[in-house]
Order: structure tokens, then C-alpha cells, then sequence
């Protein structure tokens, strides 16, 4: 069906070829999945079968690509139209019409269809994809999982023989994906339809691929096979052949049945110890005068110990840290469990450690801890959090730790510390190929404190671009603890919280969005928001970044109402990285972009770019950010909103478009940041991400929260919302397969 003949592209400008020595054939009636880490042309080999590329995005083709018998190179995508059906990263560039019925039809009516034929179809595509309650909705008011589905309902209603899908599962939850796969699947197996897509997240669609085509490395010919042997060989993989690797299945798991039925004698060795490694440091408490649980101070059971010093990559035994959420008494010892390693890189983040950024708070009343600190740093205070300084009050209240605001990225050009602060060693953790990522070279933190910048320097006609604001909370910040532990006072001096909901409501037309939230956040704490397309999860993150307006309730972060706020005042307080990073992006290079951060942040030249190079390394200069993959322009939106040092950040789906390798990078910069003081919000359908990298999961249905607790808790419980690993070693608690090395060890 799809046949590609020594096929090399070669974009106009580029030295090398962005895919070369392309020859394999795609049989009639298949599912092949095109795997391989991001950058590596997955999305120009889609784009020959198209022919968008080169017809539409310029660039020398060599070779030839054969669908159905038609050569791409003589025939234009809407020659190819009734033969092939694409939908890209970016289904908004795909709408034509106005609503979603419209949109169903359109492809059709191209075609010349009867009426008759284009209402059955309509009508049998919108039960297929969940859209029927969605037909008369306008697009632009819907989720972004829903306008997915949308754009793949487009080009299923016209019945090509050919299906080309990027990344088709990136914007939807877990049962919405299953939806679409499965209505792939039918599609291959009863119709004949061959399907060719990309995706990242491999523990999503590897289970239905009938081959898989890797691309191993920028350049490299891909490697045609069963999903067993590619992944036998594949540089990104599942966590669930992660585990299979290293447990030494063979051959290797693909699902979680199939590992589940091998897992008996791993869980039998897993039962008598503890997930003590690979869980993200401990969240502070929220200012809640409850009684909350927490660890600990021995430092055993599930989470960090009392002490503030858990598992995470900003403390080690034996050593203190000057950043991070503090949340211990000064009776508590600074014990760290020996097996606990860096959830990211499942190795000992003193084997790895490089230098990092980080807050250095200064007491304001309370004993020190009695941890040493070889390193010359100054010690967390044993009662206060370290917090963000309010940029509206011209001095920190008493019971907060002033932030200092640092960055390391080079020694040429990186700003040091502004207020005299001594950086501590945060680890910067890399990839780890057991673990479902690329192996990587742990690169230096470019991390920054959240500090305001100082008030005397002038701003030069700043670009005011989305800002975004952190909201969470959620069980007042409390923390899992073993079972049969019992619970311990909250601390008596807790930090106020970074953000705060009561009783929000938001309605968006004829649409309620949003019911009576209330949650609250604190410094140091990362939250997972999750729930199904259209739950609300962006609409809260709009209102807490001040571009919706709420209809009832209130919404306070770092001490201002958002939607009352100029984008002056927010842009030190708040950051937002949106679904659709072009929103932020609009300079003519990656370096324009991220000069145009440095001066609207006020920040040091060159502190963007060593962030994008931190982030993903290999983006140049002079490339043009509609040029770069979603991944690489969500990863430049980052490090542009990071550049701002926001104390509140706001990230909305953050690993679309990432392989394991880039994300596992993400996980270890947005650790950091917690550590350093930073209230992070993420919206995502990522459920490995948030086992990875959440403290506590916020599940959002119609509106409402129905779920708010530790991650563990939340996610064990849940069918759809459980990573592979909890899957496989039910009813043991274990998120990671990080978790699973450290116990091991």
C-alpha cells in the first residue's frame, strides 16, 4: 500500500538530510507504529506520504513514495485526498468550518458524496468518537482532546484507504484514547484501512501495532519489525518494557497482561520492602491548622521523612540543602533512606550530583536543622518553608524565607546570585533507558529561584505574552503516610499558600465549566490535574492566569485577584505554558525568542537559551520556531516562561510531543524548581508523568473535583488514571519503575 524507495529529504538551508535512506514497504491492511526520540524526521516521513512534504513545506525529496500506486512527487495532497487521510500535531491548522458537524462533513462534500451517504457517515462517526453531544458546539470552544477527536472524525468520515496520524492520542485521557485506538483498530481489521501513525506514548498504542518502524537516530534508515524485536533494540520504550528489561522477561512484555502474568515472582520479592526511591520529594504542608499525616521522622514507609530531606534530588544523606519546601521540626533528624534515587534516573543523586540552582532561605525564627553541610551552605530553616518573596509587598512577612534569586547554566554568561545567596548542590537528573527513556548526559541546571526581579531596573517596551498562575491545594497539602502510622501534628508555622480557590464557578457560555473548586496550593508542591477532555482542567488554569473571568467564587494568587491584575504586575508572579506553545512563540528564530524573554523577564542575556539548551539540546539559533517539532516549540514556550523566574507555574499537557528522553529531562527541571520553592500546576493526561513527578492528583469531572489526595492513593485506585507499573504489581503500591530499581538494589 505504502511503498518508500530509498526516500531522503532535505529541507531548504539544513546541512544534512532530515530523514535519508528510507526503504521499507507498509502492507495493505496494517497498524504500523513509527516510533524513534523526538527530532528524528517521524513527522517529515508522514509528510511524504501525504505529500505535504515537499508540496507544501519546501525541501528536496529524493527517492520516490508510492501510495495506492500514486507517486507523491507528481501528485499534489489534494490529488491524494480520497486515497489518504492526515491529521497532524496541531488539529486547529486542519478546521476549515465552524462546529463539529460541519467539520465531519466538509471532507465529504470536498468529494462530491450524496447527501444521504455524507448524514450516514456523520451520524456513525460521531457514535464511533464520543461526539455526539458536541455536534452543534462551535470548535473554538471545545477541549483540546476534543478537537483531537474532532480532526480524526474528519478524515474517517471520507473512508480514505490510507490513515497518516502525528501524535493522535497526545491531547486525550486515557479512555478517550482507548476509544480512538480501538476505532482504529476496527477500521484495520474489518475495512482493510492501513494506518500509519507517531506517537510518543508508546504504552498507549504499542499493544496494537501490527509492526513498528524505528527510527533509531537522526539520519539512521529505519528498522522495520514485530514490536517485540524493535523494542528489543529501541532507545524509548514503555514502562512496561522497561520492567520487562529489568526483571530479564524474555521475550519482552508488551501489555500489561502479559506482564502481569510474568510479574508473580517479582511481586512476591517486591512484598516485603517498601516504594521508598523514585517518588517525588515531599510537599509541604498547606496553612491549614489540621491536623494532617505525614512521614515519619524515621525516614521509613512510602514517602519522605519528616524532615523535609526526602528522597528527591535536592537532599542527600548527610547533606543539606538550601532550597526546598522545609517542612520539618527541629526534633527531626535529617535521616535518608539509602535507597532513595532520583525518580527520573532511578541512580543515587549524589553519584550524579552537578551543579544547580537554588533558593536560599533565610530564618526568620526557629532552631537550625542538624544536618551537616559539607558544601558551605546555608541551612533550611526547621520551621519555616522556604517560599517566594510577594513582588507586591516591598518586604517579606516575618515567618517567610526571603528567595534568592540565582541561576548556573555556564560560567560565561550566567548571572549569579543577586542577593548573596550561596547555591546548593540540586542534582540534574538524566534519562535512564530502564526506566522508558533515552540514556542522556545530566546537563547543568539552569534553574532560577523565584525571586522578583529588582524593582530599579527599567523595563524597555516589554512583550506581554499569556501569563499563567498555579492553583492546587487539594486535602490541605497533606501527605501519605505507612499504614498503621500514626498521624502527626501539622507544623506549627506553615507556609501561606502560593495560591487559593473558594467556591470558583465558571460558566463559558451556555457551558459550566467550572463548579464550586476550591483547592489551595503552597510553595514547593507539584500538583497533577487530571480528568477526562472537557472536565475543565484548562478552563481553571485560564482563571487562575487571569484570561477568564470567574462567574462566582474567588481566586487569589500571590496575593492579587488574576483577571484584575495588569500582565505587568502578573508576569513576576506567574507563569503559563499553554496547550498550543505558538501562542507564545512569534520572532522569526529561536534566538529572537528567547532575547525577547530575557528583556521581558528583565533578566540576565543568555539565560533562555541555556535553559532551551538544558531542556533539549540541539536546537539552533537561527531556526525558525514554526520550523521545530511540537515537542521542541513547547520546550522553547517553557524555557521562555522559566526565564520570568515565576514563583507560580502553570503547564498545560507539558509532555506532548516529548519522547521519554526529553521528558525525563522535563520531570528532573521541574523538580528542581519545586525543590527551589516553586508552585507548580500541571494539567495533563500523562499518567506516567504524574507517578513520576506529582506530590498529589487533583481529578476533575464536569467541573467538579472528585478526588484530591496523595498520588499514590489517587492513582492506585483508578483504572484509567494507574501508570503500567501500579497495573502490573496490584494491589503493591509502586508508581515507577525507578521505584522498583531502588528496591531491588
Amino acid at each position: 500500500m505504502i511503498r518508500f524507495e530509498n526516500v531522503s529529504v532535505t529541507y531548504d538551508g539544513a546541512s544534512e538530510p532530515t530523514v535519508h535512506g528510507v526503504d521499507l514497504t507498509i502492507p495493505e491492511g496494517e497498524l504500523v507504529l513509527l516510533a524513534g526520540p523526538s527530532g528524528v524526521g517521524k513527522s517529515t516521513l508522514l509528510g511524504t506520504v501525504s505529500g505535504l512534504v515537499p508540496h507544501f513545506t519546501g525541501g528536496t525529496l529524493r527517492g520516490r513514495v508510492t501510495v495506492a500506486g500514486r507517486d507523491t512527487r507528481t501528485h499534489k495532497p489534494r490529488e491524494l485526498s480520497d486515497v489518504v487521510g492526515t491529521v497532524g500535531q496541531d488539529p486547529l491548522s486542519h478546521f476549515v468550518t465552524d462546529t463539529v458537524e460541519e467539520e465531519l462533513a466538509y471532507g465529504m462534500e470536498s468529494l462530491g458524496l450524496a447527501p444521504e451517504v455524507m448524514r450516514r457517515r456523520v451520524e456513525e462517526t460521531l457514535d464511533l468518537l464520543g461526539l455526539a453531544a458536541l455536534r452543534d458546539r462551535p470548535i473554538a470552544t471545545l477541549s483540546g482532546g476534543q478537537q483531537q477527536r474532532v480532526a480524526i472524525g474528519s478524515v474517517l468520515t471520507p473512508h480514505p484507504r490510507v490513515l497518516v496520524l502525528d501524535e493522535p492520542t497526545s491531547a486525550l485521557d486515557p479512555a478517550a484514547a482507548e476509544e480512538v485506538l480501538a476505532v482504529l483498530l476496527r477500521l484495520v481489521h474489518d475495512l482493510g484501512t492501513t494506518v500509519l501513525l507517531a506517537e510518543h506514548r508508546l504504552e498507549r498504542v504499542l499493544q496494537y501495532a501490527d509492526q513498528v518502524a524505528l527510527l533509531p537516530s537522526p539520519g539512521t534508515p529505519p528498522l522495520l519489525g514485530t514490536p517485540a524485536d524493535m523494542m528489543a533494540v529501541s532507545p524509548v520504550y514503555p514502562p512496561v518494557v522497561a520492567l520487562g528489561r529489568l526483571a530479564h522477561w524474555t521475550p519482552l512484555p508488551l501489555t500489561v497482561r502479559d506482564a502481569r502474568r510474568r510479574a508473580t515472582d517479582l511481586r512476591e520479592r517486591l512484598a516485603v520492602l517498601t516504594p521508598t526511591g523514585g517518588k517525588p520529594q515531599a510537599a509541604p504542608t498547606t496553612a491549614d491548622t489540621r491536623t494532617t499525616p505525614t512521614a515519619s521522622a524515621t525516614g521509613t514507609g512510602p514517602t519522605a521523612p519528616a524532615t523535609g530531606t526526602g528522597p528527591g534530588p535536592a537532599s542527600t544523606a548527610g547533606r543539606a540543602t538550601t532550597a526546598g519546601p522545609a517542612t520539618a521540626t527541629a526534633s527531626a533528624t535529617a535521616a535518608r533512606p539509602t535507597n532513595a534515587t532520583d525518580p527520573a534516573t532511578g541512580e543515587d543523586p549524589a553519584s550524579t550530583a552537578s551543579p544547580a540552582i537554588a533558593a536560599d532561605p533565610t530564618k526568620a525564627d526557629g532552631p537550625a536543622t542538624a544536618a551537616a553541610h559539607p558544601t558551605g551552605t546555608t541551612p533550611v530553616s526547621a520551621e519555616a518553608p522556604a517560599t517566594p518573596a510577594d513582588p507586591a509587598s516591598p518586604a517579606s512577612k516575618p515567618t517567610r524565607a526571603a528567595a534568592v534569586p540565582t541561576t548556573t547554566a555556564d560560567t560565561t554568561n550566567a548571572p549569579g546570585p543577586a542577593s548573596g545567596g550561596t547555591p546548593a548542590a540540586v542534582t540534574a537528573a538524566a534519562a535512564d533507558p530502564a526506566s522508558g527513556g533515552e540514556a542522556v548526559e545530566p546537563a547543568p541546571s539552569a534553574i532560577v529561584s523565584p525571586s522578583p526581579a529588582p524593582a530599579t531596573r527599567p523595563v524597555a517596551a516589554p512583550r506581554w505574552r499569556l501569563f499563567g498562575k498555579l492553583a492546587g491545594g487539594g486535602r490541605d497539602g497533606s501527605r501519605a503516610r505507612t499504614p498503621g502510622q500514626p498521624p502527626t501534628p501539622a507544623p506549627t508555622d506553615p507556609a501561606p499558600p502560593a495560591a487559593e480557590i473558594r467556591a470558583l464557578s465558571v460558566r463559558r457560555g451556555h457551558v459550566q465549566a467550572l463548579r464550586r473548586i476550591g483547592l489551595t496550593l503552597v510553595a514547593g508542591e507539584t500538583v497533577a490535574l487530571m480528568g477526562r477532555n472537557g472536565a475543565g482542567k484548562s478552563t481553571l488554569l485560564s482563571t487562575l492566569v487571569g484570561l477568564v473571568e470567574p462567574s462566582a467564587g474567588t481566586v487569589e494568587v500571590g496575593g492579587v485577584t488574576p483577571h484584575r491584575t495588569s500582565p505587568r504586575d502578573l508576569v513576576r508572579r506567574v507563569g503559563l505554558v499553554p496547550q498550543e506553545p505558538r501562542d507564545l512563540l512569534y520572532a522569526d528564530t529561536v534566538a529572537g525568542e528567547c532575547a525577547a524573554a530575557d528583556r521581558d523577564a528583565q533578566a540576565e542575556p543568555g539565560t533562555c537559551r541555556a535553559l532551551v539548551s538544558e531542556l533539549l539540546p540541539g536546537i539552533a539559533d537561527d531556526v525558525h520556531p514554526r520550523d521545530l517539532s511540537e515537542g521542541q516549540r513547547l520546550t522553547l514556550a517553557l524555557a521562555v516562561v522559566l526565564t520570568a523566574r515565576p514563583p507560580l507555574l502553570l503547564l498545560d499537557e507539558p509532555t506532548r510531543g516529548l519522547d521519554y528522553a526529553a521528558k525525563a529531562r522535563l520531570v528532573a527541571v521541574l523538580r528542581e524548581l519545586a525543590a527551589a520553592g516553586h508552585a507548580i500546576v500541571l494539567a495533563t493526561h500523562d499518567v506516567e508523568l504524574a507517578a513520576e513527578l506529582a506530590h498529589r492528583v487533583v481529578l476533575l469531572a464536569e467541573g467538579e473535583v472528585i478526588a484530591d489526595g496523595p498520588t499514590a492513593e489517587v492513582v492506585v485506585s483508578s483504572p484509567s488514571f494507574a501508570p503500567q507499573v501500579t497495573k502490573i504489581l496490584a494491589p503493591q503500591e509502586w508508581l515507577t519503575v525507578a521505584q522498583v530499581r531502588e528496591a531491588l538494589a
